[in-house]
Parts: C-alpha cells; structure tokens; sequence
C-alpha cells in the first residue's frame, strides 16, 4: 500500500510525557509548552492528566493548567480520564475532548491501574456514554500491544479484540500502544492489519516507545500498511512506572523529520518544535531525546565554527 499522503500527529509530551519526569513543573511551564507545540502546527496536543495527585503528583495541577491555555483554533486539547469523578473534574475546566485507556496484558492493566481488564471498560462506559451527552470526543489507549514487561508476548488478536471494543464502546479513534518498545517492524505492520480487521484503519492511532531504537522502523511498518496517526512525545519525554526499563516515547522532532523526508505533510514547522524541545529539556534539566534535533545542533555548530 502507498505511503498516506498526510499524517495527523498527536503530541503526547504534555502528558505522557511529564507524568513520569522526576521533577514537578509549575503549572506556568507545562501551560507554555502546550502552547509552544500548538504554535508549531501540532494539530492535537494532549494536555494533562485528570488522575488523583496521590498516584500523579506531576500533574496534581491539572485544572489550572486546562483553564489557563490560550487554545489556538482548530487545534484539539485532550486530557487522560480514568474514571468519571475524573472526567466531571476534566469537564469543570473546559475539557472538551478526553482519553480512556486499558491494556491488551492482565497483569499489566492490575498493576497499572489496580483492576482488570473487564473492570478497565465498565470504567470507562460511563465517561464514553457522558461523553457523548455532552458532545465530547473520546480517545481510546490500548498499553503493551506487542509485549508486556510480566506476560512477554502478547497475541495480536487480543490486542484487535481490545481496540474492538473500545472503538464499538465510542471512541472515535484508539490508539496501540508498544509500552516497552519492544516491536520490531514485522510485527508491528502484522498487529495493525490484524487490527484492521476488527475496526476501520483510520480509527488506529501508532504510539512506540524507542526503548530499542526500532520506533521510526516501525512507524515507517505501519505507514506502509496505511496508518494515517501517530502519537509521539516533544524531545521523547516519556517511560513508564509500572513497565520497568521503558525508554520514552519516540521524539516528535525525529518523527516530523522522517515524515518530511518521505513528503508526507504534517503541517509542524520542524525548526519551531526543535526549538520547543531544546526549551523543555532545559527546564528538566536534561538533554534533548531527538537525535535529529541533536544532529542538527551539531550541524549548525560545526557551521559557526568555520
């Protein structure tokens, strides 16, 4: 199958991404960078996380944060749910479009979460039927669908069977989720046709973890087999407390440099988010996860030198 024309990126770094950094930003920064990636042409950019600060301190602010971002028109601001006092407090601060999440993998989803599977969708029923009510968009997160850190392997039916209903359930796109990064690009390409048989192919969203450096092979997979969404994370800030040794998900900089290089449009300004995750990685105090953005640093030094 030809490569999609044009692919809609969804930028995770807000939330997947400072959920699991050591350091605790002001709510004024994580505002800032929301609304730094959306002046950078992200069409969607997931805002925070509606989760008890006992479990996620990082984002304990995340009703002040959602209230205070200029929106920029057209540009859709999601926030995580994981249940509906969640949602009701999502809601409270403007939300108007929210994500629900589960795992193809048991053991991970109790430790996750501490319920099952089966639990995972009766709590997120109420927030897709509320939802719906309310004229809300739902996005759905399906964790270790090509491996899981306790289970290994996870069968790809499982993984289909999961996005089904999630999809059947409302939402209206459901993201695949390689938690530990463990894919290879043969198996990735696999899942998503296997997927594709259970829901349509727009409705599936890419979302690797580099933990082995196979991100972009496998994101390249999936193009190939038609993908058109792909979640990635400014600078590759990400992990995962519960999926020991998980790197962070793949860089967005490293994704819109290949997505340009193969002339697919995105709409993002590659020097303007390069520039993001330099700001953003400077506040945590560490050094920016794009190897593109570090390859281009260099290039530009080296130039000055002369």
């Amino acid at each position: 199958m030809a490569l999609p024309e044009r692919v809609k990126l969804v930028e995770v770094g807000p939330r997947d991404g400072l959920q699991n950094q050591a350091m605790i930003l002001p709510a004024e920064v994580k505002i800032e960078l929301i609304e730094r990636l959306a002046s950078a042409g992200l069409p969607v950019v997931e805002a925070t996380s509606f989760v008890s600060p006992k479990w996620l301190p990082q984002l304990a602010d995340a009703s002040d944060v959602l209230k205070k971002i200029k929106k920029k028109q057209g540009v859709i601001y999601p926030v995580l749910t994981p249940n509906m006092k969640g949602y009701e407090a999502a809601r409270a601060a403007g939300a108007e479009a929210v994500a629900v999440f589960t795992a193809a993998s048991e053991t991970f989803q109790q430790k996750n979460t501490n319920c099952s599977i089966e639990e995972s969708f009766q709590r997120a029923e109420p927030i897709v039927r509320s939802a719906q009510k309310d004229g809300v968009a739902v996005r759905g997160y399906v964790s270790c669908v090509l491996g899981c850190p306790y289970e290994g392997a996870i069968a790809p039916e499982r993984v289909a069977g999961v996005a089904k209903r999630l999809f059947e359930m409302g939402c209206y796109e459901v993201s695949l989720g390689d938690t530990i990064g463990v894919g290879t690009p043969a198996r990735a390409r696999a899942l998503f046709e296997i997927a594709a048989g259970e829901l349509p192919l727009s409705a599936l969203a890419a979302h690797f973890h580099d933990s082995y450096g196979q991100a972009l092979a496998n994101l390249f997979a999936v193009l190939e087999a038609g993908v058109g969404v792909i979640d990635a994370s400014v600078s590759g800030l990400g992990g995962c407390p519960y999926a020991p040794g998980a790197s962070g998900n793949v860089a967005t900089e490293d994704v819109v440099y290949m997505l340009d290089g193969l002339g697919i449009e995105t709409g993002v300004d590659l020097k303007s988010l390069i520039e993001t995750g330099a700001w953003i990685s400077e506040r945590l105090g560490r050094a920016p996860g794009s190897r593109a953005a570090q390859a281009l640093a260099a290039k530009r030094g080296k130039g000055a030198s002369k």
